[in-house]
Order: structure tokens, then C-alpha cells, then sequence
């Protein structure tokens, strides 16, 4: 299967249901790629984006989360955890078949992980344990 960002994507565990990158224009959940949106704009804009994103991470200064230094492409379906909010609501914030960049990062001295998530406009370092478990949003801000 073709794709944009030249990633090779047979040895993908979602390659029997993604749709192809390059196939269907950079959709291949049927929602946006960032990673596509960007490498459609030139060469060097997504090196751009990522750097703008982890600079943008390393400037909360989150106490005991350790440094960005990577983003990967996340089908948002990985990422989507549900949030309760002070209201008792439960809520999602991504779209599950978009394609963002994030990562998953061990909080210092603790069994609980912090996830980070963005895409052009929004960023979101949520904390959690196990899969997801126990979800409590940090930070969620438009950062461009």
C-alpha cells in the first residue's frame, strides 16, 4: 500500500482496514492525516510541525513528565480516551480515524503514563494508568 509520508505501511496491524493514504488523498480512515495534510505542503513541514509541537510540550513544564523529544502518527482511536468531566459527563476530544501526532511518556517515579496528543490547532497531555484507565486531562489548549 502506498502512502505520502513514504511510511511502510504493510507491516501496519491497521493496513486490512485503512483505506491507503495515498488512495484516498489522505484519508485514510475516512478523516484527515496531519502527517499527509503536512507532507502535501513540502519537504521540510512536517520536521517543522513536530519541532513546534515538542517545543510547544517541553514549555508546559509539566512536573515529573519526561522530555519530548518524538511524535509519532497516532490513529486517534488509540488516543481517545474518555474523560469525565467535572459534571460527571464523559467525553472524548479526538476524532477516532484522524491520524494525529503523539506519544506516550512514563511519569518519573510513578506506574502512570502521561499521552500527548495535537494536531494543527489543539495539544492535550492527559495522565493515565494501565490502558487508559483512570484518565485525568492536564492540559488542553489551542497552542497555534
Amino acid at each position: 500500500m502506498k502512502s505520502i509520508c513514504g511510511i511502510d505501511c504493510t507491516n501496519c496491524e491497521l493496513s486490512s482496514t485503512c483505506n491507503g493514504c495515498a488512495a484516498t488523498g489522505g484519508q485514510p480512515f475516512g478523516a484527515e492525516c496531519l502527517v499527509a495534510q503536512c507532507c502535501k505542503k513540502g519537504k521540510t513541514a512536517l520536521s517543522e510541525l513536530k519541532e513546534k509541537l515538542i517545543a510547544a510540550f517541553n514549555a508546559l513544564h509539566i512536573p515529573d513528565m519526561e522530555e519530548v523529544t518524538e511524535l509519532n502518527a497516532l490513529k486517534g482511536s488509540f488516543a481517545n480516551i474518555e474523560y469525565a468531566l467535572p459534571n460527571s459527563q464523559i467525553v472524548k476530544f479526538w476524532d477516532d480515524n484522524r491520524i494525529y501526532l503523539g506519544n506516550q511518556l512514563q511519569k518519573k517515579d510513578s506506574d502512570r503514563c502521561y499521552g500527548i496528543i495535537a494536531d494543527e490547532k489543539y495539544l492535550m497531555v492527559s495522565e493515565y494508568s494501565g490502558f487508559g484507565t483512570d484518565a485525568e486531562i492536564i492540559v488542553f489548549k489551542r497552542w497555534n
